[in-house]
Parts: structure tokens; sequence; C-alpha cells
């Protein structure tokens, strides 16, 4: 009886027969390798998975020194005061879009990002005036007051990431 997860089999080993779960992690995770795999380096990748009850899974991934510029990225913008009309803003200016299949993959040059950042590029107060009315509207539809009129700086950095992967706790 083989003591490892190979089984030795007339003299050749051979990997366990892949079975069927209802986990599309594993899945998911060899998709996002081997869309990284096709980006430059210093790149955000935000990968939503479509499934088929109409239904999504966002993940997302970077390329070689893609998560310490992103966190520095985030840093310097948090530190200047944007906020989500900002990152919307400057995400449009450098978004690079492509589907396969089920999958969407929004790509983001981060070197561009930081120097938008660094230049002080805001969004526009149009946009601004957007997102208020969009929170003002969900507030009446909902009944629910938003918690502000400015949400946050989404962020490009694995930090951030990890804060808008938690799900928000009721108010």
């Amino acid at each position: 009886m083989p003591t490892n997860a190979l089984e030795i089999l007339d003299g050749r080993a051979s990997a366990p027969p892949l079975l069927p779960t209802g986990d599309p992690a594993p899945v998911e995770r060899a998709v996002l390798a081997g869309v990284a795999a096709g980006f430059p380096p210093e790149t955000f990748l935000w990968v939503t998975f479509h499934r088929p009850d109409g239904g999504a899974r966002v993940r997302y991934a970077w390329t070689g020194g893609g998560e310490a510029l992103g966190d520095r990225i985030d840093r310097l913008a948090t530190a200047a005061g944007c906020d989500a009309t900002d990152w919307l803003h400057i995400a449009d200016r450098h978004q690079l879009t492509s589907a396969r299949g089920r999958v969407t993959v929004w790509a983001y040059p981060l070197r561009p990002v930081l120097a938008d950042v660094e230049g002080g590029v805001r969004g526009p107060a149009e946009r601004r005036d957007g997102i208020r009315r969009l929170l003002h509207a969900a507030a009446e539809r909902t009944g629910q007051a938003p918690r502000t009129y400015a949400p946050p700086w989404l962020g490009f950095g694995p930090l951030l990431a990890a804060r808008r992967s938690r799900p928000v706790p009721p108010a």
C-alpha cells in the first residue's frame, strides 16, 4: 500500500484520479495562475468568474512586484484623501478588459496608476455627484441611510483587497 499521494503502478508513478467536487476553487486558482502568466509585471488583476446560475465570484491576483506596488499606491492615495470616486476614475483610465468564456479579466498596469496618484489625479465633480445620487437613490429604495456619500478608496494592493473581500457587517 503506497504511503504518499502517488501510487506506484507497474514501476511508474501516477497521480491519483481526479474526482469531481462541488468546490470551484482549485479550478479558479489554476485559471487565475494562467491568466496572470499572460500579463507583464506590476499588474493588478480583477478576475470575475461568472457562474451558470447568474452569480459570480471575484478573485484578485498580482503579477511580479504588483502586490508591493499596489499597497504603496494605496498608502499614497489614502494619505492624499482619495476616495472611491477617485479610484473609479483612475482605474477607468488604465483598465484593460478581456474575456475568456465565463471569465472576465480587468487588468490594471500599476505604474501608470502610481503616476496618476502621485500627480494628484482626482475624479471629476460630475462623477462624484453621480455616485452621491446613486447612493441617495439606494437609500430611498431600501430605507437605509448610507454610512457615507463618499465611500473609501477601493485599493489596488492586497491589503485593501482583503478588506474588500470580507463581508460588511450590518449597520
